[in-house]
Formats: C-alpha cells, structure tokens, sequence
C-alpha cells in the first residue's frame, strides 16, 4: 500500500467502508451475516430495499448506518417513483438512499431530467437522511460529463457523490474520481465523494483516499465525507490494519 503509515491507512479505510450486499440471490441470512461483520465497524451497510427491516433488527443499537438504493442499477427517469421508493425506504429505517442520477438523460443534453430527480427525492426526504447520488461515470465516461452530471447532482441537494453502481461494465477509475473530486471542490460545498465499483485491492482503496486528501485537504476523509465501496477487501484491510476479523 503506497502510504508511510500503511497500517495506519488501512484503520482508517476500515472505518470507511460501506459493506454492500447487492447481489442478485441475496438472502435474509445473507444480510445478518454481513451485520454481525460490519456493526460499529464500517460505516454503513447497504442492502436492497427489501432488506432494510433485517438490517435494522440485526444492527440493533449498532451506529453504522444502514444504506439502500434507489432507481438501481438502471438509472430510469421514473421521477414519482425514486420518490416514492425512497421514502418508503426512510420509513423501514433507512439513514442513506444511493440515487443513481439518470445517466442517460446527461449524455442526451436532458439536464433538467436528472437535475428534477435529485431535487425532488432530496425536498422529499428529512434533513439528517444522506443523500448519495451515483453518477455512473463509466458509462458518462467523457471527463465533460461526468464534472456536469457531478454539478447537477451537488446543485440539486446530492450530500455525496458516488461513482458507479457496480453493475456497469466499466466502474470506478482515478481519472473519473479526480473529475469529481474537484468539481465537489469546486462547488464550495459541504459534499462527501464515494468510490465504488471495481475498487478491488488495499492499494486501490488507499489512492482513492490520498487523491480525495490531496484535492480536498489533509484530513479531509472521515465518514461524513469519505466512503470507500470495498465490501470484498475488509478482510484485507483488517490484516493490513492487525485487527481481529470478525
């Protein structure tokens, strides 16, 4: 891992994390395994809509925060019912929606599409609920779009921009991270950055997070403003970090 203190990078990382079970046959189970792993170590734990009840009953008092996501993976233009998904997701004890921002509309010179969605899933939910919004930047893939979709979603009300779904044949990348990063910076505003999709070893998460600190300031990345979707590597981290693995 490219850091001075790489066990250091690795604690920090840990607490970063959002654990994500999103696959296709995933199980009631499934879920209370991943938060029996996960609570008050990572910092949220995403799951299908479906499964928001059990992740709540299986945290307990537990403070990571519990995700879901909405107008996933496709990125539809069906504004009334983000809507209406989310606040049924905030009702069943949801903390965080991941949005995906209708991608598509951007690459078709429909702005005001994406810029609506966001705005209304954002007037719709009450203030503490954190907002993230997936931009999808492997398919947006030109640095022209990915920075415009990034400024839609931040002057829409987004709290946090995330890259990819995960579901997309091309995820996350440096070069995609950097666009976002400095159009949050460049916005003036109080929003977190999220890398996810395809984030596959420590060196990767650890570069995600240097670039986030060298754009955004030493110091900047905690959980309020930093996420790392790197489900597959906490066990890594955890031997990187000489933590016990749960």
């Amino acid at each position: 891992m490219s850091a001075a203190d790489p066990r250091a990078v690795a604690q920090k990382l840990i607490g970063l994390v959002d654990l994500t079970e999103l696959g296709d046959a995933c199980r009631t189970a499934d879920v209370s395994a991943l938060a029996r792993i996960g609570r008050d170590r990572v910092a949220a734990l995403c799951v299908w809509p479906q499964f928001i009840g059990e992740a709540k009953r299986a945290l307990g008092s537990a403070k990571t925060a519990i995700a879901t996501v909405i107008n996933f993976p496709d990125g539809g233009e069906d504004i009334e019912r983000a809507v209406s998904d989310a606040r049924e997701a905030v009702r069943d004890g949801a903390t965080e929606i991941d949005l995906v921002l209708p991608w598509r509309a951007i690459v078709a010179g429909r702005d005001a599409v994406a810029r609506e969605m966001v705005g209304a899933v954002r007037a719709n939910l009450p203030d503490h609920i954190v907002l993230k919004v997936i931009l999808e930047t492997g398919a947006l893939a030109q640095p022209a779009l990915i920075a415009r979709a990034a400024s839609i979603a931040i002057g829409a009300g987004a709290n946090f921009l995330k890259t990819s779904t995960g579901k997309a044949s091309v995820g996350v990348s440096i070069q995609a991270a950097r666009v976002v990063l400095e159009t949050i910076a460049k916005s003036g505003k109080a929003v977190g950055f999220k890398a996810s999709g395809g984030v596959r070893t420590a060196e990767a998460a650890a570069a995600y997070l240097a670039l986030a600190e060298e754009i955004m300031g030493a110091g900047w990345a905690s959980r309020s403003t930093f996420r790392i979707g790197a489900s597959l590597l906490l066990g890594e981290l955890e031997r990187l970090a000489g933590v016990a693995k749960k």
